[in-house]
């Protein structure tokens, strides 16, 4: 459930749609997003593309069907598009049956790929690709692809996810185990922010003493700092002496009612890699945590009681349905987005 004054789903903005490894060249992988059927393939040249998952025939989702690596054909009567959605091939036509096949079109959705990532662009169909904002801002420290990569839907509405990934205070009320905060630990926080291209940043600090996770992998003491962008993407950069961390967490609305979590690990430290599957699990561990949460709060969020956001934990929330706000104006408007966030220091425990 959105909140009343927001808007409910953004569009022109880059979404995050899969990790880069899960597209194989000449396959094709299903996807909704914003409650768009979209198809993602990835061509013969390691080139990737996205497509309505619709043919324009008879409806059939176009991801049933075949991919050779330069075209998409239909599994229902074998109509075939390229990878800019123009079709190029209608099987049972015969000589005389005048039909331009070129001005058959699938709708084609801006994607593209970085550091393992694959990001798709949901504006209006008619957008000019030139004029496309910069995919969302990911610090590159060498590394190339994800070395760890999970994803989770939770069912609710991309706000909750939002907001509830974002919180600085559930921590030691959802996220304990015997690794993390095993007794429900809190100390006053105190963290500068201020503004930054579509959402803020928590300036660069020493994470708090009961965060000794960052010290056990990376054997020493280090320095973050974690940047939110909408539609919802966290990126949170840890440096330790030589060695680097750096983690997104991208939210992506499937529909009204479901949201898709995706978070990606890169390192710079060597033995980590053997921690692999370990990690993995505690990264899925984390996640599901907030979505067993986030999901037992529908049960009264459908009762649509207004939230009552307090003080400083709350103001990041505050934030983001500003921003949303903001740049649902600016688009209707068509003016430059104006960032409501000041620069400020919170404080809260946790």
């Amino acid at each position: 459930m959105a909140a009343p004054d927001s808007p409910s789903m953004l569009r022109n903005l880059w979404y995050y749609a899969l990790p880069g490894a899960a597209l194989p060249r000449g396959q094709m992988v299903a996807r909704t997003i914003l409650g768009e059927p979209m198809l993602f393939a990835r061509d013969a040249a390691g080139q990737v593309f996205a497509l309505l998952d619709v043919c324009p025939h008879r409806g059939m989702p176009l991801t049933e069907g075949s991919f050779d690596g330069r075209e998409v054909e239909c599994c229902y009567h074998g109509w075939r598009f390229d990878r800019g959605g123009r079709c190029t091939a209608i099987p049972w036509l015969v000589d005389g049956q005048e039909v331009d096949v070129q001005r058959i079109k699938v709708r084609r959705f801006p994607a593209r790929e970085h550091l393992g990532n694959v990001w798709v662009h949901a504006g209006a169909p008619d957008a000019d690709e030139a004029a496309l904002p910069e995919l969302p801002p990911l610090p590159d420290i060498g590394v190339p692809d994800p070395n760890l990569a999970v994803e989770m839907d939770f069912a609710c509405h991309i706000d909750q996810a939002v907001i509830g990934l974002m919180d600085p205070a559930h921590g030691p009320f959802v996220h304990t185990s015997w690794w993390w905060r095993p007794n429900r630990s809190m100390q006053v926080k105190e963290k500068a922010f201020e503004p930054a291209p579509l959402g803020f940043r928590m300036k660069r600090h020493q994470p708090a003493s009961n965060s000794r996770a960052y010290y056990l992998f990376l054997g020493g003491q280090p320095e973050t700092e974690i940047t939110f962008r909408l539609p919802g993407v966290r990126v949170e950069q840890i440096r330790a002496g030589r060695h680097q961390v750096v983690q997104m967490t991208a939210v992506t609305p499937i529909d009204e009612a479901t949201t898709r979590i995706s978070h990606v690990i890169y390192w710079t430290v060597p033995w980590l890699s053997a921690l692999k599957p370990a990690l993995r699990r505690i990264a899925h561990r984390f996640i599901d945590q907030d979505r067993m949460i986030v999901e037992k709060q529908q049960r009264g969020l459908k009762h649509r009681q207004p939230m009552m956001l307090v003080k400083d934990a709350d103001t990041l929330a505050r934030w983001y349905f500003g921003l949303k706000k903001e740049f649902a104006q600016a688009e209707s408007e068509g003016r430059e987005f104006r960032n409501p966030v000041p620069e400020t220091v919170l404080r809260w425990r946790s």
